[in-house]
């Protein structure tokens, strides 16, 4: 008798076809991973990572010496977050500390790594909320162009008054003094410009004569090679190698291995405390800076790439969600920390995933010793690298063309530095922005709706 099968036969061409599909997909995907990844310059990417450390360190180091924060685990986490971040978006996307948080934290004895955590979670949590909602994109499609700039140049601004504060205090002569600084700075400057790059072979072309073509061509030579030099990896090495020089016994408190990771545990107080003073002051740093501006400045600087603030919520969200339950310092994108490392050359996601290695690996080697390395570290150095951001991140709202618009910038700026708060400069400059608004609608006759929506479209 034959055996019969009850079971239902599945076509061979429909497993193939759902078989090809499956491999079409994974290689679609390998293959933008590997494009957003791709080095366009080996020297200006390894360039560009540097140009975020001068808030990173700062920050990290302190949270680290006077909160007992984990520096072992906010490496390896951070350095995890700068390779997926530019495996995904194919630009220098920064993973920087919450500043608030970091603030309030240094500020207050009592606000210990538990209050930390506690703070970034549900910073973590609010943020994915209103990326997964698309509640971020619609709040970034109804902010005008000039408000998100005077929340950039207040940004920028803000991280250079600090740098030439700290550059200040600095003695003048010293392995940290002011002389060095300067030097750096000027090397920085020389090399780098104002950002722009350099054409050398116009003059060439321009001059017409082969006789005056060779004689220019070894000074063409020397220019390519000077401006193509990693400037601020280059500062950066130096400043390790004074590190060293400054406090050699500090090789002996260098410990190799990871340091150990652990839950942290929270109490109900720690979650009132952190969620009052960590959070509530972060969220609107953190949608105004973090999303908002980073998505803005994403698409000047990269507009062949798609970009979207229910992404970048998304993504700030589950950082946070994921690395504060293990130690790790919270974090989000920045504004100025991608304004800085696309000045120093970075344009491709395999900027930060160096970053994002070297992190690791430092993470996994020397764990927690490292910061006996980083606190000789000289100051005046990491000033010159935020300096550099600072300018950079400034200069991006150059584009603000209208009288109107640049008087709305300059409020939400100026409330931005007096108040020290990005949500306070945030309301002047949209209250400021609706009045102009309402005068125009006053004046023209025209539906407020169709002025607003008109002025937004343009600017986004």
């Amino acid at each position: 008798m034959a055996n019969q099968n009850p079971s239902i036969p599945i076509s061979t061409h429909e497993t193939t076809q759902t078989t090809s599909t499956t491999r079409f997909s994974f290689k679609v995907i390998l293959q933008k991973v590997k494009t957003n990844l791709v080095l366009r310059s080996k020297w200006g990417e390894l360039n560009g990572a540097m140009g975020d450390l001068g808030t990173f360190i700062p920050i990290t180091l302190s949270l680290t010496l006077s909160r007992d924060l984990n520096l072992g685990t906010t490496l390896i986490f951070t350095g995890i977050y700068n390779i997926i971040t530019g495996a995904i978006y194919g630009v220098p996307m920064p993973v920087q500390p919450m500043k608030s948080i970091a603030a309030e934290a240094l500020s207050d004895s009592g606000f210990g790594v538990a209050e930390i955590m506690a703070a970034g979670i549900l910073t973590g949590v609010v943020l994915f909320l209103l990326g997964v909602t698309r509640l971020m994109q619609l709040v970034y499609t109804l902010i005008p162009l000039c408000v998100v700039r005077g929340i950039q140049l207040a940004q920028g601004l803000s991280f250079a008054f600090t740098a030439v504060k700290a550059l200040g205090d600095r003695h003048w002569f010293g392995l940290d003094g002011l002389v060095l600084a300067i030097v750096c700075l000027c090397f920085i400057v020389i090399v780098s410009g104002a950002g722009e790059k350099d054409q050398c072979d116009g003059e060439s072309e321009s001059l017409g004569k082969r006789v005056e073509e060779a004689r220019n061509m070894r000074k063409n030579r020397v220019r390519r090679l000077v401006f193509s030099l990693p400037s601020a990896f280059i500062v950066f090495m130096l400043g390790v190698v004074l590190a060293f020089i400054r406090r050699p016994k500090v090789v002996h408190e260098v410990k190799f291995g990871p340091s150990s990771m652990e839950v942290v545990k929270f109490s109900k107080h720690a979650w009132k405390k952190g969620f009052v003073k960590g959070t509530i002051p972060q969220l609107p740093l953190s949608i105004l800076n973090s999303v908002i501006a980073v998505c803005k400045l994403s698409k000047d600087l990269f507009p062949e790439r798609e970009f979207s603030a229910t992404s970048l919520s998304v993504s700030v969200g589950l950082m946070n969600l994921v690395g504060s339950w293990f130690g790790a310092m919270p974090c989000c994108h920045g504004a100025g920390g991608l304004a800085g490392q696309y000045k120093f050359g970075g344009r491709s996601g395999g900027c930060v995933a160096l970053l994002g290695v070297a992190k690791l690996v430092l993470g996994l080697v020397l764990g927690t010793s490292l910061a006996h390395i980083l606190r000789q570290f000289p100051v005046g150095i990491l000033g010159v690298l935020l300096l550099s951001a600072g300018i950079e991140l400034a200069t991006c709202c150059r584009d603000i063309r209208t009288k109107e618009d640049s008087f709305v910038m300059l409020v939400c700026t100026a409330f931005s530095l007096v108040g020290s708060s990005a949500a306070l400069g945030f309301s002047c400059g949209m209250a400021v922005y609706v009045l102009i608004k309402l005068r125009s609608w006053t004046i023209n006759d025209k539906p407020f709706s169709t002025i607003w929506v008109h002025k937004s479209s343009e600017q986004l």
